[in-house]
């Protein structure tokens, strides 16, 4: 069980960590304040609430997955293909690479809690096992919805390389991993891949697997942008100005994958509302766009499909291209299947 932590942080580490602009003092702070504390007078409410109050939280039935189609999913296109499996996992497929996303493919969302959080689907590890080989893993922060174990285990004999936010190395190396196969990045830095640039995005969110490694590490989201497309996937955060920033610095963008779901009016500063994932998408000259963050595990007490809902009302009153593929659906940048599935 202790496996599941990850590694302790090192004074070489911290040594590192201190030549980030974003460490200040003993640990990684968000561009604005912000602030996680919870009235201890209403903590085990919450508690309880999470995990005992239940319904129209999670669906009644196992969400389906569709199969991998693999010849179709690696056939040759000047078009970048993506498959969604629910939470924040995304399988790509661009520049003829295949790139994999936040890969949590297990079933317990909090493996060191006495009541687990489990997956809305079943059997997801042995997804693994009809992957291609993965050129690269973007790892966004090492929260356990984000980055799992068992998963990080499966995938070894499958990824070439990671590109991790920046701390999140000392996890895959104690998990097997061998560090001259981990890039790590700090807020906005890139790298030129075989014709693909791919940067970290700053987001306002926390990291943490522990009591003690609390914005030890640092978190955020990617841009891949190739000759032909450009990318986004905007990792969990709060409403705030880098996303103007990003489309500033980094947009327009082809397409972008929205943090949408496990929020909650006691942790809104880290999780937006559906409708701020909307207008994050518009801050950052988003074309087309898809909720993620779902359909995955009951991390906050709003029911399961709520995200979904409340994010395509925004849309279609803003006017905004949306999509909301199905699990396991191989689809496009241009793709805007919007039918209610869930349903």
């Amino acid at each position: 069980m202790k496996v599941q932590f990850g590694a302790k942080i090192t004074k070489n580490e911290v040594e590192k960590f201190k030549q980030s602009p974003n460490w200040k003092k003993d640990k990684f702070e968000n561009l604005v304040e912000t602030t996680m504390a919870i009235n201890l007078k209403t903590l085990p409410k919450i508690i309880y609430k999470q995990f005992f109050e239940k319904k129209n939280r999670a669906p009644k039935e196992e969400l389906p997955i569709i199969p991998l189609d693999i010849t179709s999913f690696l056939s040759t296109t000047n078009q970048a293909k993506f498959i969604w499996y629910g939470h924040s996992v995304i399988l790509m497929r661009m520049n003829h690479k295949t790139i994999l996303i936040d890969p949590m493919f297990g079933n317990n969302a909090a493996p060191i809690s006495p009541f687990p959080i489990k997956r809305f689907s079943s059997n997801t590890l042995h997804l693994i096992d009809t992957f291609p080989p993965i050129d690269l893993v973007l790892l966004s922060h090492d929260h356990y919805d984000h980055l799992d174990y068992e998963s990080i285990q499966k995938l070894l004999p499958k990824v070439k390389k990671y590109y991790v936010a920046l701390g999140v190395s000392r996890h895959l190396e104690k998990w097997g991993v061998d560090k001259k196969d981990i890039t790590e990045f700090d807020w906005w830095d890139e790298i030129i891949d075989t014709n693909l640039k791919i940067t970290f995005t700053p987001t306002r969110h926390f990291s943490g697997r522990g009591l003690t490694d609390r914005a030890k590490s640092l978190w955020g989201g990617w841009t891949l942008k190739s000759n032909n497309e450009n990318i986004w996937f905007s990792g969990d955060s709060g409403y705030g100005d880098h996303f103007h920033e990003i489309g500033r610095r980094l947009g327009p963008f082809d397409f972008a994958f929205m943090e949408c779901g496990q929020y909650n009016v006691n942790w809104h500063q880290i999780h937006m509302y559906p409708e701020e994932s909307v207008q994050a998408s518009i801050d950052a000259k988003v074309k087309n766009c898809m909720p993620v963050h779902w359909a995955g595990f009951a991390l906050a007490q709003h029911t399961w499909t709520d995200p979904v809902e409340r994010f395509r009302q925004k849309a279609i009153q803003e006017n905004r291209l949306f999509c909301l593929p199905k699990i396991g659906a191989i689809s496009t940048i241009e793709t805007n299947t919007t039918a209610k599935w869930w349903q």
